[in-house]
């Protein structure tokens, strides 16, 4: 039997190994940016035309090659960063392998233009499917420009997997754009479709890189991470919980200036918010780790997306203390005490380790009602004797501490959990009796936020806040259904950067933000410029405005009546989001309002009002 095992070709070798390397021009936007990093790059624009299928052109000011290098970069394992095994393992650079530029020109027409500080003229040299064409001298500017035309026209069986949708191809460009860009805020980044802008991103620090990625109205959620321990170091920033999102688009993770994906240690993001966000919601997060190069491979999958890690389980601890801390100390959580003066060296847990907990121990003569326990007091006479009392500053607030379940000295700091009269859960709070008329006896401000308004035989407390939110909602969905608002006109415009997708939904819902009282002309580079707001809106309140109104119409909503109800809703609890004082005017407008519609509750279904009757104030003195 004759033999039937031959070695392949070298250059159909490269072209199926291109596979592993080069899956859609996305694929190539990432290596090349990374090897221009590596070439000391501070500048790099990147260009694509038809999704990338036809172009991808990237431009960078690093050191440039001499005419040998740049012959030499297109062989196979042809790399300027290890000469033994060992040096894998030791890497802090992106590319090294040798396998990007030879599997790129296996599967493309490649040219390349660069020169060197050094030499007065560069070199172009020009390699067809994965073929050397020609080399020859010509002017360049100090760097590298990389010119991949028709990806995969030599292999058409893996042309024609290409997803086909230009949308798609090009949303997976930019998505690794970003990965690129946002790990070296130190470079200047632009990314050009057809030679039209879509980011220009200068040079900046890490959080003006964030935002000029995500839009302008992340920047007032970021929260800062910084934790350094014998293990690991991470840096960046976590997004506020009442920011978590509906997808996972804005997670990003790092190791020693490289993207990766690891669900395992995303968990240990995610589980610091546990029962601070919904359960599907998925926070932000943007975290730059840094561990020792030894301890992380990052040569496990031919993109480089996928890492192990020496410590796995340790830098799970690390990531999840660090993200707790961070929300501890900026209020989305019980705050106990971060000062680390004199701060214990807790050991990470480690399976397999035994650690004994101390011994438990207590103070038998402790007794917090002997004598020197200070505190401001009254004095009640009990049935053993004098009794110390905390003192209650006043009739209101001994009344609530007694009978309303609230334990609290502060009315401003209230968050009523409204009791209700009578057993009818579904009692409507405003319905008054004939003989209490509409219109109420008095109205006082209670703690800023807090209406207490009096009727013959009823008491309505009110939460102020509330009621404008409802009685807004109201007035945006009558504008939203009628196409009628009004609209104050800024003295200078407004000018927000957004993400793709929320460019998209400007342009898509651009009837609706006119209905509510946006005067927003679109602009190139994912820009828009506002010149006018609803009348209710600062402009101080406009990026977070825009932003929440955007989240909304993210979220499927297959009938137009249930869109504009969750516009109204949106942009009324946004309009009063921050406000926590009313004038007595204020609170007599509201009042009024609230008592004639008989509003009981918020879009979001929030009691706005309260009621009692005689028998139940009466039942306060009992």
């Amino acid at each position: 039997m004759a033999d039937c095992i031959k070695l392949l070709p070298e250059i159909v070798a490269n072209q199926i190994k291109a596979g592993e390397v080069v899956e859609s021009p996305s694929s190539v936007v990432k290596e090349m940016m990374e090897n221009a990093i590596d070439a000391g790059a501070t500048e790099v624009t990147v260009n694509y035309v038809n999704g990338g299928r036809d172009l991808v052109q990237i431009i960078d000011n690093g050191r440039g090659m001499s005419p040998m290098d740049a012959r030499m970069a297109f062989e196979c394992h042809a790399t300027s960063k290890i000469t033994s095994l060992d040096d894998i393992y030791a890497l802090h650079t992106f590319g090294f392998r040798g396998e990007a530029l030879s599997s790129i020109s296996a599967v493309s027409q490649v040219e390349l233009i660069t020169r060197q500080a050094d030499c007065e003229v560069g070199t172009q040299t020009i390699i067809n499917g994965g073929e050397f064409v020609s080399q020859t001298p010509t002017a360049a500017p100090v760097g590298s420009q990389f010119l991949v035309r028709n990806l995969f026209y030599n292999t058409p069986a893996r042309r024609k997997f290409i997803n086909s949708k230009e949308s798609s191809l090009s949303s997976d460009i930019k998505r690794e754009f970003r990965r690129v860009a946002l790990c070296h805020p130190e470079v200047a980044c632009t990314l050009l479709n057809n030679s039209a802008p879509i980011y220009s991103l200068p040079e900046s620090s890490l959080v003006e890189r964030i935002v000029g990625i995500m839009g302008n109205a992340t920047r007032r959620n970021l929260l800062e991470v910084d934790v350094e321990t014998s293990i690991a170091k991470v840096k960046g920033y976590v997004g506020r919980p009442e920011t978590a999102r509906n997808n996972s688009s804005e997670q990003y993770m790092f190791v020693n200036g490289r993207f990766f994906r690891s669900p395992y240690l995303n968990k240990a993001v995610t589980k610091a918010y546990e029962k601070l966000i919904p359960e599907k919601g998925y926070p932000s997060f943007f975290l730059y780790i840094e561990v020792d190069a030894e301890r992380v491979d990052v040569n496990v999958h031919a993109q480089k997306t996928e890492v192990k890690f020496a410590d796995n389980e340790a830098l799970w601890q690390i990531l999840n203390a660090a993200v707790r801390e961070t929300l501890a100390k900026n209020g989305a959580m019980p705050l106990i005490d971060f000062e680390t003066d004199e701060a214990i060296d807790i050991p990470v847990a480690t399976r397999g380790v035994r650690y004994d907990e101390p011994p438990a121990t207590n103070c038998a003569h402790y007794n917090p009602f002997a004598e020197g326990f200070e505190t401001d007091s009254v004095e009640s006479r009990g049935s053993g004797g004098w009794t110390t009392l905390p003192r209650v500053s006043s009739e209101f607030d001994m009344a609530a501490s007694m009978d309303f379940g609230v334990n609290t000295t502060n009315v401003a700091d209230l968050e009523f959990d409204y009791l209700e009269s009578g057993d009818n859960e579904e009692q409507q709070l405003l319905e008054l009796d004939t003989n209490d008329g509409v219109s109420p006896l008095s109205i006082s401000v209670c703690g800023g936020r807090y209406a207490v308004a009096t009727f013959t035989s009823k008491v309505l407390m009110i939460d102020l806040v509330r009621a404008k939110e409802r009685l807004l909602y109201n007035n945006y969905l009558l504008s939203l259904q009628s196409g009628v608002a009004v609209s104050q006109q800024l003295l200078f415009p407004e000018l927000l950067t957004l993400t793709e997708e929320e460019y998209d939904l400007v342009e898509e819902y651009a009837v609706d933000f006119a209905s509510l009282g946006f005067d927003i002309k679109a602009k190139e580079g994912l820009s828009i410029e506002v010149f006018g707001i609803p009348a209710d809106i600062s402009t101080e309140q406009l990026d977070r405005t825009i932003y929440d109104i955007l989240q909304s119409l993210k979220l499927p909503q297959s009938v137009v009546e249930a869109r504009r109800e969750a516009l109204a809703q949106t942009l009324a609890h946004s309009a009063t989001t921050g406000q926590s004082s009313f004038t007595q005017e204020e609170a007599e407008y509201l009042v009024s309002q609230i008592v004639v519609l008989g509003e009981s509750y918020t879009p979001a279904g929030k009691r706005i009002a309260s009621a009692w009757s005689l028998s139940d104030v009466k039942k306060l003195f009992e």
